[in-house]
């Protein structure tokens, strides 16, 4: 008797657990064609702010938008860069926020020794 409850319990609490689930990925919608227009322009700015940093080696860091939501990526060769890229995008108009997955590269030696 015990054993049957505990599985009934289970077996709701897994079922649950599952809705729950579905239900957080069926949140997101596709986007709009304006919002998706807004986000390319974002990506443009959020670009051009970090070519003109002299402070930020631009070339090996990508943007991308989302809703707002600004992802950086790549890699840079400084520790600075990574916080000064951030702060960059975050100062550009229409920026919600910043997700910073900048890299720093550490290079060893090369070559012959």
């Amino acid at each position: 008797m015990q054993m049957t409850y505990f599985r009934k319990i289970t077996r709701i609490s897994m079922a649950l657990a599952l809705l729950a689930l579905v239900s957080a990925c069926a949140n997101t919608s596709a986007r709009t064609a304006t919002e998706l227009e807004t986000d390319r322009q974002l990506e443009r700015a959020v670009t051009q702010q970090l070519a003109e940093d002299p402070n930020v080696f631009a070339p090996h860091i990508q943007v991308s938008a989302n809703r707002g939501v600004v992802t950086l990526a790549g890699m840079v060769f400084d520790g600075n860069e990574i916080f000064e890229a951030g702060r960059v995008a975050q100062g550009v108009p229409g920026v919600v926020s910043v997700r910073n997955q900048i890299e720093m590269h550490i290079s060893g030696r090369g070559g012959n020794q």
